[in-house]
């Protein structure tokens, strides 16, 4: 059998090589689709859950958190992001990541859906 055949290629992106869009209020479409804007969004989040994560195991080894079962412990840790991502911090958190400064005035945390 011939490995090449048979083998996968990762494929990778350079998202440092990527320009962040200037205006954060351009085109939703675009936001949506572009792979280096979805990738940094994709590592804030995994940077915010892993400090959660961080956090509540800190908590419960210093005594300060108790849990019975792994189901409390993500029903924790759900209400946790749940509630950071309800703030105007957590949504910068998420802009600034993404290239964006934006005022924290100007961040909507009842943003309307229009689904078509």
């Amino acid at each position: 059998m011939n490995e090449s055949e048979d083998s996968l290629t990762p494929y990778t992106f350079d998202v440092a090589a990527d320009r962040t869009p200037q205006d954060p209020t351009a085109s939703p479409f675009r936001v949506v689709v572009d792979p280096a804007m979805r990738q940094r969004l994709r590592r804030a989040l995994i940077a915010l859950i892993e400090n959660h994560d961080d956090q509540l195991a800190r908590h419960f080894a210093e005594g300060r958190l108790a849990l019975d079962s792994y189901k409390e412990y993500i029903e924790i840790f759900a209400r946790s992001l749940r509630e950071t991502m309800d703030t105007k911090e957590g949504v910068d958190y998420l802009l600034r990541s993404c290239g964006f400064d934006i005022k924290p005035e100007e961040i909507n945390l009842q943003p309307e859906t229009r689904w078509k």
